[in-house]
């Protein structure tokens, strides 16, 4: 099955940086700290650490052995362990306005008041996409080669970013309120099936389980490489940097939270000791205080104790006094690239230097990206390039025309509505059709293929067989979760409702839910469906063909009897 010609990495460590700059990525940085935040920090990271050892290893271990041992990309390494399974191949390529959140939402998005109001491309976001995608081909151009010493670069300078921020981000104030949210669990979220879910499926996101990357990387490798031990760093690593990151992003986030509250404090003093004549009704006239009792330190205190004391006093202002409260504060975060790109412009915003700061951030977030789409066109096009045709042509040209084709696709996004879109794709092509093509990958080695078979295609490329755990976790742990995951993941789909997102509204300055229109609700449906669609598809191609093969070679023999 191997195939001899292939060209291999310059060295196992130019494939472990491979690993390591596609896995970590976007995800790490905004999408797992949101996550942390979203299901009450400590409790989202225990069920995560039991997903990345009952599955996320284990998967990981599996993909780059299928790889290894085939020599072929995705389509070519499932259609070789069976014709019926080429599908699963192809199904891995297929998946109050702050000054800040305005100019995100309006000047860098330009973003329509919904998805269903479409103003047309927005040049900037544009020019910029073409600008990515220029950059991934020509650290792509070459193939193998190139990408190997591009990912030395893209796999290390993120974390010297992470690191200076977690310096600079220890010596801000509020930073350990931060901290300590991120580390304290709330054990309620542990009894949510939909923190275990997303838990899953962050791992699956975050090492690019299922995307079809890391079998076409491990493809490239000598067939002695060992990737067992390569398995458990790289998984490690990132889960690793993703904990590293939420700990650098929650100390910049206790410190914009710690300078939103004092704000919120300030502003209440303000109201109730500078206004005299809007306090008549408010603290000072209302209680007889001395002028000089409240304080900034004082005033939560005095809210407190007089609400204790004089409740209907109290109760008759309480509407014009705002609520200021820090664990608030921590809670509110922004969704998903908004906790990027807002969250961090605004803490980056109140940092002396905030040039030097915006800089480096973002020169990490374009590197991380960049090493994401290393990884998702080596996905695409290691497949394409086993086909005999495709073979033929150079390097250069089939992958700059891999990287048109992506670029023209990625238009779309960039329309006023584009993050609208790309928050259906985020949101509904992803954690479904994740979770079904991991469970049916598991399925397929440990069912179809055999363990057995697989066991001894282990120990044939390391020399000794992979442990009980390993076997363990195939066979039984690992594809029961799945199933579990999945069942509960459709049955809240079908039980929720109608589908919402969060629309920018310009004249209240916030994001506001909104039902998704009837279109984009069969859209939704369509794309669920056809994420998983390749599988049977595929399997039903192959049976027609070897039918009508079966039905030649009865032919032929047939004439040749009557012959």
């Amino acid at each position: 099955m191997g195939n001899d010609v292939r060209p291999n990495w310059d060295s196992p460590r130019h494939f472990v940086l491979a690993c390591v700059s596609y896995a970590v990525g976007l995800g790490n940085v905004w999408r797992f700290p949101y996550l942390c935040q979203m299901h009450g920090g400590g409790g989202f990271l225990i069920p995560y650490m039991i997903m990345l050892v009952l599955e996320g290893i284990p998967l990981f271990y599996m993909e780059l052995a299928i790889g290894q041992k085939m020599r072929l990309g995705s389509i070519g390494a499932w259609t070789a362990i069976s014709p019926y399974l080429g599908g699963v191949g192809a199904l891995l390529e297929c998946e109050t306005a702050t000054s800040t959140k305005y100019f995100f939402y309006r000047e860098t998005l330009n973003i329509s008041p919904s998805i269903e109001v479409n103003g047309g491309i927005h040049y900037g976001q544009a020019m910029c996409l073409v600008l990515a995608w220029g950059i991934t081909y020509l650290l792509i151009s070459k193939g193998v080669k190139s990408t190997g010493k591009a990912v030395t670069f893209t796999a290390t300078f993120p974390y010297v970013v992470l690191f200076i921020y977690l310096i600079r981000g220890f010596t801000l104030k509020g930073a350990f309120s931060g901290i300590t949210y991120m580390f304290t669990p709330n054990m309620e979220e542990l009894a949510n099936p939909y923190t275990w879910i997303n838990a899953a499926t962050q791992i699956f996101f975050s090492l690019g389980l299922g995307f079809g990357s890391l079998i076409a990387f491990a493809s490239y490798n000598q067939y002695n490489n060992n990737f067992e031990r390569q398995a458990i760093m790289v998984s490690l690593i990132n889960s690793g940097t993703s904990i590293f990151a939420s700990i650098v992003t929650f100390s910049i986030y206790g410190f914009k939270a710690t300078v939103n509250f004092e704000n919120c404090l300030e502003r209440w003093v303000c109201l109730c000791v500078c206004l005299r004549e809007q306090c008549a009704f408010l603290l000072l006239n209302t209680f007889d205080l001395a002028e000089d009792s409240i304080s900034l330190d004082t005033v939560t205190d005095w809210i407190t104790k007089l609400n204790t004391t004089f409740p209907e006093e109290f109760a008759a202002i309480e509407h014009r006094i705002e609520t200021c409260d820090l664990t608030n504060e921590l809670k509110d975060a922004a969704e998903g690239p908004g906790l990027a790109f807002i969250m961090y412009s605004e803490a980056i915003m109140n940092m002396p230097l905030p040039q030097l700061w915006s800089v480096l951030y973002f020169i990490m977030l374009l590197l991380l990206g960049v090493g994401s789409m290393l990884g998702n066109i080596t996905a695409i096009v290691t497949p394409l390039r086993d086909f005999k045709v495709i073979s033929k042509m150079s390097s250069e040209l089939f992958n700059g025309l891999v990287c048109v084709f992506c670029l023209l696709l990625g238009l779309g996004f960039t329309t006023t509505s584009g993050n609208y879109w790309f928050t259906i794709f985020n949101d509904y092509a992803a954690t479904f059709s994740l979770l079904f093509i991991v469970l049916f990958e598991v399925i397929i080695v440990s069912y179809i293929y055999g363990i057995k078979r697989f066991e001894k295609d282990i120990e044939d490329m390391l020399g000794h067989a992979p442990n009980l755990y390993w076997k363990i976790m195939w066979l039984a742990v690992s594809p029961l979760l799945l199933i579990c995951l999945l069942l509960y993941y459709i049955i809240n789909y079908i039980l929720g409702g109608t589908p919402t997102y969060q629309a920018w509204n310009k004249h209240l300055g916030k994001a506001e839910p909104m039902e998704y229109p009837v279109y984009c609700q069969l859209f939704i449906g369509l794309l669920l469906v056809s994420t998983v669609s390749c599988v049977p598809l595929n399997a039903l191609y192959a049976f027609y063909q070897k039918r009508k093969q079966d039905k030649s070679r009865k032919s032929h023999a047939l004439t040749t009897l009557s012959a």
